[in-house]
């Protein structure tokens, strides 16, 4: 499938290990960098989402999201492990969780981009998790260089996740190097985390801005 993704934030904040023990299913080993994991609160607006050569009319193929991650791998392969992921679009949603078995929650969404800021507003339309934001680049555009955070935290080519059947799988995507930014951002509310069973750090988060990315995906395949 294809996607493009908009006016993105990425804001990570870094947790001792332990506090993701027993979070993440075998076999995903969780990854670290300078012996910490992050969590991520990543909000965007995605586009041109469908199956590759098959445009959707816009109320399918258009529609704010936001996920709650971390980093982890399967023997040489880095990756994402999500633990949750809203959506304003109910179709959306519907299909990644009888696909994919990918914890997406249907959530009422308001994305604004104004000249250099983008305003996000998630509200979980079944429970009790929000996020609001504020955020826009603060630098010029640079891309990540391999063995440093700003990679670890961006540069990763598939997601992985658990099927209905408990099967680990691997679902790989592929795009450019990441135009990132240096970012600045008002967290007005933030609940998608601790509605994870997460619990942020109080300190700022490491923030990066990325004003688009094109996306193709491919179907899922069984880790072994």
């Amino acid at each position: 499938m294809t996607q493009s993704w908009h006016d993105l934030l990425f804001a990570h904040w870094p947790v001792e290990r332990a506090v993701l023990d027993g979070k993440i299913p075998p076999p995903l080993e969780l990854e670290a960098f300078d012996n910490r994991a992050w969590i991520g609160v990543v909000p965007f607006l995605m586009t041109n989402v469908g199956p590759r050569g098959v445009p959707l009319p816009r109320v399918l193929s258009s529609f704010p999201e936001v996920n709650v991650r971390t980093y982890v791998r399967v023997a040489d392969r880095p990756g994402v492990f999500f633990f949750s992921l809203d959506a304003g679009s109910a179709l959306a949603v519907f299909a990644a969780r009888s696909l994919l078995n990918l914890p997406y929650h249907a959530a009422e969404m308001r994305i604004v981009s104004e000249h250099s800021h983008t305003s996000f507003v998630s509200r979980r339309r079944q429970s009790a998790a929000d996020l609001e934001a504020t955020y826009g680049p603060a630098g010029p555009v640079f891309h990540a260089q391999p063995g440093t955070l700003d990679y670890f935290l961006t540069e990763r080519y598939c997601l992985y996740g658990v099927s209905h059947f408990g099967a680990p799988y691997r679902l790989e995507i592929h795009h450019a190097p990441w135009p990132l930014q240096r970012a600045e951002a008002t967290l007005t509310k933030n609940t998608l985390a601790l509605a994870s069973g997460l619990t942020l750090p109080s300190t700022p988060p490491l923030l990066h801005f990325a004003k688009r990315q094109d996306v193709v995906a491919w179907l899922p395949r069984r880790v072994r």
